[in-house]
């Protein structure tokens, strides 16, 4: 057996450039190695188990270990283990998935997928098929996208240009131009008003502004996340989603959801746009479309978008063709994957016990928030979660030299239960088939690891 790293001493592997991280940080805090899975329960090299509170990272939906998703890859394995869709060609999964996911999302009005190999190449995909779907119908000037501050939507370029998170975007800066991003409704933290309603018509009007004042015959597109995930799970107002699909449609823009995080039950609906009943014209899929058991993205269209790209023209090559595709592209690994963690997700209404528990949840970090007060915020929707810590003097985030919210994850992760935390404010989102139980020892434990840094601020 060739030895590694993770076999010697739990050492992490010098030779990996790690996401996000300082590696100065890792040599004096060694990254956990995760060895095995099951459920909501993830082990480590050394065979201590833990509540799995981010799903991976926000992807192992079904939770871990899935015996039907194990099965349907293998039988997959069996028949081809790849073959590109390009030119000609194409497979049997990724063309019942592609169906599969129609038939899902036939609410919003999706009729064609794209298939990626994950998030932000979904992401990207969708600024490609936004930007030559104009040029289609005659209106090549309409090419800015417009987003919203602290929206996160991917790694790429493109993608990253459309994300309102500045610790992402400065070390990559200039960006690309053409990318325009607008205030939130962050109900917590917002400069304007503590009314919901209000909050949500004010935000749709400075989207409204910003697309009058860059030119609506100049402006392709919004996106935007249904819920905020990375920037801090944001839960817009509920008047919000609507008067933003009615602007769109005012000024013919076409409206994009990314629904990486939130699509497939996360909110406790299919979609997170159902929650709303908005049909967006694009939507972006990944992370719990086959929850992470093999990388895959997704981006759908309706059939205003889809029509445009089809022509009386039978040429192998055409103007009217989509010009952009991954080698990846609908693999049948993946797509087999995705077949069988949707049907998962729907004969087990996991979307509906993901919206039972995760309102149990909140529930019981509200009551915890109660007695300590340097919880400033509990929001979220489903099992998107989102808890603020704050200096209850002054209510704003504490310095991040204190290191607040990495000691209560410590502490948490010492005594069995990962959560994830984005400096102070942590981001809860577990696998769907966790039960009241596991969330009644993942918040015990938290409520002590807040206990245990209340006398250190």
């Amino acid at each position: 057996m060739v030895e590694t790293a993770a076999h010697h001493n739990n050492r992490p592997a010098d030779s990996i450039l790690y996401p996000f991280a300082n590696l100065g940080h890792l040599a004096e805090n060694p990254p956990i190695s995760i060895e095995g899975g099951d459920g909501v329960y993830i082990t480590d090299s050394t065979g201590k188990r833990y509540i799995d509170g981010q799903a991976g990272l926000w992807n192992v939906n079904v939770g871990h270990g899935r015996r039907e998703i194990k099965d349907a890859i293998k039988a997959q394995l069996d028949r081809i283990s790849y073959y590109t869709i390009f030119g000609g060609t194409t497979n049997t999964a990724s063309v019942e998935l592609a169906e599969l996911l129609c038939r899902l999302t036939e609410p919003e009005g999706m009729v064609r997928a794209f298939f990626s190999s994950g998030g932000s190449e979904a992401v990207e995909a969708s600024f490609k098929l936004v930007r030559q779907y104009w040029r289609h119908v005659g209106a090549p000037r309409k090419t800015k996208i417009i987003s919203l501050k602290r929206g996160y939507h991917g790694v790429t370029l493109g993608a990253l240009s459309a994300n309102g998170i500045t610790s992402n975007r400065e070390y990559f800066e200039p960006l690309l131009p053409g990318f325009i991003q607008v205030e939130t409704p962050h109900l917590y933290r917002n400069p304007f008003t503590d009314s919901h309603e209000a909050l949500g018509k004010l935000c749709a009007e400075l989207l409204e502004r910003e697309i009058q004042y860059q030119g609506p015959d100049t402006v392709a597109a919004f996106i935007a996340e249904p819920v905020q995930g990375a920037g801090g799970v944001i839960v817009p107002p509920e008047n919000y989603w609507p008067l933003v699909r009615k602007i769109c449609d005012k000024h013919n823009i076409l409206f994009v959801a990314d629904e990486v995080v939130t699509g497939f039950g996360r909110l406790g609906s299919m979609t997170g746009c159902r929650h709303w009943g908005v049909k967006p014209d694009i939507m972006n899929f990944a992370k719990g479309i086959n929850s992470g058991y093999v990388p895959l993205g997704a981006t759908m269209m309706n059939a205003k978008v889809s029509d445009a790209f089809v022509t009386d023209d039978t040429a192998q090559f055409s103007p009217k063709a989509f010009h952009h595709g991954n080698t990846y592209s609908g693999h049948p690994l993946a797509c087999a994957a995705a077949i069988a963690n949707l049907k998962i997700i729907e004969d087990d209404n996991l979307a509906g016990n993901a919206g039972r528990v995760g309102a149990y949840f909140i529930e019981r970090l509200k009551d915890v928030q109660s007695r300590h007060s340097i919880i400033g915020d509990v929001r979220g929707l489903g099992l998107m979660i989102g808890v603020e810590l704050a200096d209850p003097e002054t209510n704003m985030p504490f310095a991040l030299s204190l290191e607040t919210g990495t000691r209560v994850s410590d502490y948490c992760k010492e005594k069995g239960v990962i959560l994830r935390n984005l400096a102070d404010t942590f981001i809860i989102s577990p696998p769907f088939v966790l039960e009241e139980a596991h969330v009644d020892e993942m918040v015990d434990r938290f409520e002590a690891g807040i206990a245990s840094v209340e006398g250190f601020r």
